[in-house]
């Protein structure tokens, strides 16, 4: 896949990604949030827990899996931390991280609180 078409398939998959959420009733509050260190693809919220979701796109879900690095991670947790000092708790704040994978088909799984301590 050329880089611009590997762009806006990721595009398209976040998109797909954020409109999933909405229908099972989350806020997403912001795509492509850049912070400091980094961007987050979607940020979602339900109830007073806040979403992070990292969207991975390949030919299969597996495939997709791969794709998360431990670099990515550490950047996801730095620019999450940089989104929550905007939050009511702050660093208190109630927040899960989803990993959302978007097969070849535009299938999507949704590995929820994939990023547990």
């Amino acid at each position: 896949m050329s880089g611009t078409t590997s762009y806006h398939a990721g595009l398209s998959a976040e998109a797909s990604v954020a409109r999933l959420y909405k229908r099972t009733g989350h806020q997403v509050v912001a795509q492509r949030w850049r912070g400091r260190g980094g961007e987050i693809d979607v940020i979602a919220q339900t109830g007073a827990e806040t979403v992070f979701i990292e969207v991975k796109q390949s030919e299969s879900h597996a495939a997709a899996a791969t794709r998360v690095s431990d670099r990515q991670i550490a950047r996801l947790f730095d620019c999450a931390r940089e989104y929550m000092a905007g939050l009511p708790d702050g660093q208190l704040s109630l927040v899960r991280f989803d990993i959302a994978l978007v097969d070849g088909t535009g299938r999507i799984e949704i590995i929820e609180n994939a990023l547990a301590a």
